[in-house]
C-alpha cells in the first residue's frame, strides 16, 4: 500500500499553484491595451511563422558574422531559407547585423527575443496605413508590415541611412534592424521590417503621442480615465503641454534639425516624432550626477570614430574599452566642480547652431562642416542616459521622454503633390499633413521649438 504525501505537502502545492495563477493575471494585466496573439487569432499562424524564420535568419547571421567593413555585396545580398510550410528571406543581412553590434545588441539576446515562448502582441494602430503591427513579447522589437514599395525605398537609401547614423551616431531616426519577406504557399507575399520600439520598457509610461506638426486629423479620442488602454494621441491632444528639458533642450532641437534635414534629402513627408513620457521617481532625478553613474553613462555614449559601418567596436550604447572610457571621465572628474555649467555650455554652443534658421538653409550633408567643432560637438553626441533604450530616453527635470522619429517611407511624388492641393481647397488657412518636404522639416522643427522649454 502506497503511502500519501504528507501534511504539509497539501498546502505548499495551493500555495505554488496560487502564485502561479496570480503570476499569469499579473502578465495579462500587463499586456492590458495590446492584444496578445493566441491560438484563436487570426495572426497567429503568420507570427509563429515569422518567430521560426527569424530565429533561424539570426543564427545565420550568428554563424556567419558580419564583416567590419561593409562592401556593396552586403547591401545587395539576399538570403533564402526553406521551411516546412514557408519560405523567408532576408535582405541585406550583414547590413542590419553590423547596426545591431553597433547599437550593442548580441546576435543572441536579438534571436531570444524575437523568438521567445512568449506570444507575440498586436498593436492595434490609428495609422491610416493597412499594416499590421506586432510587439515581441517583451515588447522591446516592433514588427510592421510593408508594402514592396516601402521595402525597395529603404534597402536602397539603405547606405544613405547608415552613413547617417554613423556621422550622428546619437541620431533619434527609428533604428530599422532587419527587412524580410515570408512566402507562404497559395497566400500573397508578405514584407516586413523589424525595428527598435522607441517607447521601451514601456512600463511607467503614462502618454504616448504622435506628432505631425500640423492640426488637420490630429486629435484623437483620449482612453477612458482609469482604462489601461493604449491610445497614442496626437497633435491636438498635446496642445497646452511642454517637452521640459532645461540643459538638454538644446541637443534636441539640434538633433531634430539634423534628422529632418536628411530626411529632407530623402524628399520625403508625413514621418511622426514619437514623444512619451513618465514621472521620474524621486532617487532617479540626481542620479545622473553620480560619479558612479556618470561612469555606465560615459561607456554607453561613444567612442570617437566607430560606427554602424564599421562595426568592429560598438558604437551606442555598447561598452567601451576601459582605457577611453578612463579618459573620458578623468577629463570630466577634473570639471566636477563646475560641470553643470559645462554642460550648459555645450548645450548653449549647440542650441545657437539651430538658431531658428530653416530646414532649407542647412542640408544634412553640411549642417555641421564648417563648425570648427570637436568631434564629440560636431556629431552632436550627448552624455547617454544609463537606461535601456538610451538613445531614445531624455531625461528632464521632473519627466522622462521617450523620442523618436518613425515612418520615413513617404515619397513626395506625383500623388502626394495632387493630394496637397486637393487638401489646400478643402482645408484653406489650416495646417495639414501633406505638404513638401522642405516645409514639412521646417515646421516639425518650429513645433519643437514651441513645445519645448
Amino acid at each position: 500500500m502506497e503511502m500519501s504525501g504528507s501534511p504539509a505537502e497539501g498546502p505548499r502545492r495551493t500555495r505554488t499553484v496560487k502564485r502561479k495563477m496570480w503570476g499569469g493575471l499579473r502578465q495579462k494585466w500587463k499586456l492590458l491595451g495590446l492584444f496578445e496573439i493566441d491560438q484563436q487569432h487570426e495572426f497567429y499562424s503568420l507570427t509563429c511563422m515569422m518567430k521560426e524564420g527569424l530565429s533561424a535568419a539570426v543564427q545565420n547571421a550568428i554563424d556567419n558574422p558580419a564583416p567590419d567593413e561593409l562592401s556593396e555585396d552586403d547591401y545587395r545580398l539576399e538570403v533564402t531559407q526553406i521551411h516546412k510550410d514557408f519560405v523567408m528571406e532576408t535582405f541585406a543581412g550583414p547590413v542590419f547585423a553590423s547596426l545591431r553590434r553597433s547599437l550593442g545588441m548580441t546576435e543572441k539576446d536579438y534571436q531570444d527575443s524575437l523568438s521567445s515562448d512568449g506570444s507575440y502582441l498586436q498593436f492595434i494602430s490609428n495609422s491610416k496605413s493597412k499594416a499590421d503591427f506586432f510587439l515581441t513579447n517583451d515588447k522591446r522589437f516592433f514588427l510592421k508590415t510593408q508594402n514592396k514599395r516601402e521595402v525597395h525605398f529603404l534597402l536602397s537609401n539603405l547606405r544613405i541611412y547608415m552613413e547617417h547614423l554613423e556621422k550622428y551616431p546619437h541620431s533619434l531616426l527609428v533604428k530599422f534592424l532587419g527587412v524580410h519577406r515570408i512566402k507562404i504557399p497559395h497566400r500573397k507575399k508578405k514584407y516586413f521590417i523589424v525595428m527598435q520600439s522607441v517607447f521601451y520598457p514601456d512600463d511607467r509610461i503614462n502618454a504616448r503621442y504622435d506628432i505631425k506638426g500640423c492640426e488637420v486629423s490630429r486629435w484623437t479620442d483620449p482612453a477612458p480615465e482609469g482604462s489601461q488602454v493604449i491610445v497614442v494621441l496626437k497633435d491636438l491632444n498635446f496642445e497646452g503641454q511642454f517637452i521640459t528639458l532645461d540643459q538638454q533642450r538644446p541637443w534636441l532641437l539640434r538633433q531634430v534639425e539634423i534628422d529632418t534635414s536628411f530626411l529632407q534629402r530623402l524628399n520625403v513627408l508625413d514621418y511622426s516624432l514619437l514623444v512619451a513620457h513618465q514621472p521620474l521617481h524621486q532617487d532617479e532625478r540626481h542620479q545622473g550626477h553620480s560619479f558612479a553613474t556618470l561612469i555606465m553613462r560615459t561607456k554607453k555614449s561613444v567612442i570617437t570614430g566607430s560606427s554602424p559601418t564599421n562595426a568592429g567596436t560598438p558604437t551606442v550604447p555598447g561598452a567601451v574599452p576601459e582605457e577611453d572610457s578612463t579618459l573620458l571621465l578623468s577629463e570630466t572628474d577634473n570639471r566636477t566642480g563646475s560641470r553643470s555649467a559645462a554642460e550648459s555650455q555645450r548645450g548653449s554652443d549647440l542650441g545657437s547652431a539651430f538658431s531658428g534658421r530653416p530646414c532649407t538653409e542647412q542640408p544634412a550633408g553640411t549642417v555641421t562642416d564648417s563648425m570648427e567643432l570637436p568631434d564629440f560637438q560636431a556629431q552632436n553626441r550627448r552624455l547617454l542616459p544609463n537606461f535601456k533604450n538610451p538613445l531614445h530616453v531624455i531625461d528632464g527635470p521632473d519627466q522622462r521622454y521617450f523620442v523618436g522619429i518613425i515612418d520615413i517611407f513617404t515619397v513626395y511624388g506625383f500623388k502626394k503633390r495632387l493630394e496637397h492641393w486637393w487638401k489646400r481647397l478643402r482645408h484653406p488657412g489650416k495646417a495639414f499633413s501633406t505638404v513638401s518636404p522642405p516645409a514639412y522639416c521646417l515646421r516639425l522643427c518650429q513645433w519643437v521649438r514651441d513645445h519645448t522649454k
